[in-house]
């Protein structure tokens, strides 16, 4: 059983699908980030950083409990404990990796100040809902060209697909219109259509 510290947030929900994808026992913990549970002493002993997501598998390497935040390193964590959704060719692994890092580093974090100035900030300040809106739709245009003929992000359904599409359903927090961007609307279509996925994107 592997217990799941998240939120209904796209970073949460990278892992709930995952954990759907590859048919794990996982039991869900919410931790409200508006009413501040991430600061509580229990979850910053599993999340030093205050972040969802977190996971505690209780088998973990040689058997033995492990903690792991950060999405990107419990998708990974889970690739490799399940031998699922990461190649083992070297070149399309290293594929998949590349596009993970690229939402790490990119697709969620300015996509995310894209959310918080379009929508949730106390103000507006138009240089800051230029700047990030025009971001967002410059690497929707980066994602839109990856997909043409492909199915997939990287060929193949992988943890990259995963760790994206839960950001791009957010698309009207960015200001983005799906219409302008036709190759991935078609891979968001194939996306929500695929019953793992659908169950993760309702959790918590």
């Amino acid at each position: 059983m592997i217990d799941l510290y998240t939120w209904g947030t796209p970073n949460g929900r990278k892992i709930s699908i995952m954990l759907e994808a590859c048919h794990l026992h996982y039991s869900v913990h919410p931790i409200d980030i508006q009413a501040g549970a991430q600061y509580s002493e229990e979850f910053l002993r599993i999340s030093p950083n205050n972040k969802i997501p977190a996971i505690v598998d209780e088998d973990g390497p040689n058997g033995e409990p492990i903690s792991l935040f950060e999405s990107g390193a419990i998708l990974l964590y889970l690739a490799e404990k399940t031998g699922q959704f990461l190649p083992d060719t070297p070149a399309q692994r290293y594929k998949t990796l590349e596009w993970l890092m690229w939402q790490m580093g990119g697709f969620g974090p300015f996509l995310g100040q894209a959310h918080h100035f379009n929508r949730f900030a106390p103000e507006q300040i138009p240089y800051a809902m230029e700047r990030y809106t025009k971001e967002a739709k410059r690497l929707w245009g980066v994602l839109d060209k990856q997909l043409k003929g492909r199915e997939f992000v990287v060929d193949e359904l992988s943890i990259a697909d995963f760790s994206i599409y839960p950001w791009a359903c957010r698309y009207e927090w960015q200001r983005v219109d799906p219409n302008d961007f036709a190759n991935v609307k078609t891979w968001m279509e194939k996306m929500a259509g695929l019953p793992f996925v659908a169950r993760g994107m309702q959790v918590p």
